[in-house]
Parts: C-alpha cells; structure tokens; sequence
C-alpha cells in the first residue's frame, strides 16, 4: 500500500470514528466473502461494517481521540462496525450473526467515546428498539399527565364539597334551638 493510500486510509477511518455514534469491534477470521456480505446486509441501516488494518486503525483512532480505547482491541485480523443509526439494533445485528456464525467474535467497542466490553455490547443488544422506548416514555409522560389533571381537578371539587360542608353546619347554628321540654309548674305545687 503506497503512503498516499494509506493517508487516505486513515483520514476515512477517523472520519468514520468521528461521525459515528459508537463502533464495535471484531475479529472475522474464518468468515467467508459471502458470510460477510450476509452481515454487511443484516446490518444495513444501522450501521457499516469495515475490515481494516491494525496499525492504520490505531492512527486513526488516535487522531480522533479513541486511541486508549480502541488500541487494546486490535489484535488479530480486525473488522469494525460503524454504528450510524440504532447502536442497540447494530449490536444486537451483530450479536444474532456472532450466535449464528461463531468465527465472528465481539471484542468490545466504543459509546460517545467511552470504551465497552463485550458484556457490555451485549447489554446493548438486549435494549428495546428505540421506537419501543419512546412509546413508553410517551406513554409514562402521558399517564404523569393525566394524574396531574386529576389532582387539578379534584381540588374544586373537593373545595365545593368543603364549602358545602361549612354551609350546612352554618345553618344547622343559626337555626333556633328547639325550646327543652320544661316540667309542668302546676304539678309540682300541688304537694
């Protein structure tokens, strides 16, 4: 590979490591060219999976910033998964293939720049689609609403109900005691 080239390798690896969101990493060796293009295809959407040269993936990640945490996994034959949409549904993508095809092999990855493990990957993989989460944060935002106009509207009614309260026991004060049934004077003269 000529210099130029592999300038030009490392400045398109580290505007991958900079405009993705996240990026796995893998160790392919033993997958077929059709067994890679099935993973290509499976992760189309979410995310662009690269085999890539060690030493020019550690220029790359250094220029980016991610030298410390990409560096330790690069070993062996590696290829990378660039993560441009859903990073639970790219790892998840990955995941099912690594189940399916056992020479696929996770070695980690990176998250807003922050390293992962693979338990950690696999902790990606098992989140809910991103549509599935924001229906149920629509749905807890939703139901915080409707308990907060409940309590608005509980408290005139519980007002009138007070001040219902209050009117009765008014009139039932102004109201004239009804005069005690005092004994008969007369009889008690005649002794």
């Amino acid at each position: 590979m000529a210099n130029a080239e592999k300038t030009a390798a490392v400045e398109e690896l580290t505007g991958k490591f900079r405009a993705s969101s996240g990026a796995v990493l893998t160790e392919y060796r033993g997958l077929t060219v059709a067994q890679l293009s099935e993973l290509r295809g499976s992760l189309k959407g979410n995310a662009t999976f690269t085999v890539v040269k060690n030493t020019l993936t550690k220029l790359a990640a250094t220029e980016a910033g991610l030298g410390d945490q990409v560096g330790p996994m690069l070993s062996g034959p590696s290829a990378i998964a660039f993560v441009d949409g859903d990073v639970a549904q790219a790892a998840k993508g990955l995941l099912d293939f690594a189940k399916a095809n056992p020479l696929l092999v996770i070695k980690g990855g990176v998250l807003d720049g922050k390293p992962l493990t693979v338990a950690e990957v696999g902790k990606l993989a098992d989140l809910e689609p991103r549509d599935v989460l924001l229906a149920k944060l629509a749905g807890a935002m939703k139901a915080s609403m409707a308990g907060a106009a409940a309590t608005f509207n509980a408290l005139p009614t519980q007002l009138a109900l007070l001040a219902d309260a209050l009117r009765a026991k008014r009139e039932a004060e102004a109201a004239p005691a009804a005069p005690a049934d005092t004994p008969d004077t007369e009889t008690q003269t005649q002794d």
